[in-house]
């Protein structure tokens, strides 16, 4: 992922904002679970992508790729809208406990933004139905110009999800979180509608870091930079999440991106191996077959 990528990450300040207030109030309405349900994961299966991931040999990199992984943020489902059988052969080849995080389809979001959007959604949320249990919850990230004048679109477009089904939202316009006033009705409508607000944690946009949760589950975009502070950044976002599971937080969603994708392997590993040492979780740690993948 190369969004937010800057030339030089040296000289940003990653250390994270302090807890927006709303936070607290949004956790404390649960209790602090046993431990948390843990999804970590990869934006891509792909080797293309995932260089020095696969051993030699790999003939199907999906069923390989969720032998290490508990989870994918699924981005190809962004660009079109797959058949229903290519859903089904996906949910055929995972095994019972991993999980797919699908982006919506761009014609929603992107071409449509949220207006006359339903014959799209519709077609998208049928086949996609095809992955069963193994689909926790929809990844919609909006258009880095859909901004606080389109907010009308934004109740419509929640309530044309059936209320069995679960989302996600990426907002990239900076006004979202920047006026109080927006700020605030946008957390409302999150709130009321249960729709998990996502942070997105990358070097060159520190304004989406609104660490403002609105649901009892965290999705966290993070992106590392391909430099020494990705692994420090990643042991920070554990103290984070280990102060929300002690005020409620039910459900941690961590997917890592880097600008070149083929470190995102040990990154996880990282993460991974923290998070199971600190919350009590017992994920896979991933191999990575290629140590000069580190950064």
């Amino acid at each position: 992922m190369k969004f937010g990528k800057v030339a030089d990450p040296s000289g940003i300040d990653f250390s994270l904002p302090e807890d927006h207030p709303g936070t607290a109030s949004v956790l404390s309405s649960f209790e602090k679970p046993q431990k948390p349900t843990l999804y970590v994961g990869c934006a891509k299966w792909n080797r293309a992508d995932l260089k020095g991931f696969y051993p030699r040999g790999t003939k199907d990199e999906l069923t390989y790729y969720s032998t290490q992984f508990n989870s994918i943020e699924l981005n190809a489902t962004f660009y079109r809208i797959f058949p229903a059988e290519v859903f089904e052969g996906w949910y055929e080849k995972t095994p019972d406990n991993f999980r797919f995080f699908p982006k919506v389809f761009q014609g929603v979001t992107h071409w449509k933004r949220l207006n006359d959007f339903e014959a799209y959604l519709n077609d998208y949320l049928l086949n996609a139905s095809n992955l069963k249990e193994k689909l926790e919850l929809f990844f919609v990230q909006m258009h880095g110009t859909f901004g606080p004048k389109n907010i009308d679109r934004l109740e419509p477009f929640f309530q044309a999800f059936p209320r069995d089904i679960r989302i996600a939202v990426e907002f990239r316009h900076t006004d979202w979180f920047n006026d109080p006033s927006v700020a605030k009705a946008l957390y409302a409508l999150l709130e009321k509608y249960q729709v998990t607000n996502i942070i997105v944690d990358t070097a060159g946009r520190r304004d989406l870091m609104h660490m403002r949760l609105t649901s009892p589950s965290a999705f966290i975009r993070y992106n590392g930079a391909n430099h020494s502070s990705d692994y420090d950044r990643l042991d920070d976002w554990i103290d984070r999440l280990e102060s929300w599971v002690d005020q409620g937080l039910q459900h941690i969603y961590f997917f890592i991106h880097q600008n070149i994708e083929r470190a995102s392997p040990l990154l996880a590993a990282h993460f991974i191996k923290a998070a199971n040492d600190r919350f009590g979780t017992d994920l896979h740690i991933p191999n990575s077959n290629n140590p000069k993948n580190k950064y």
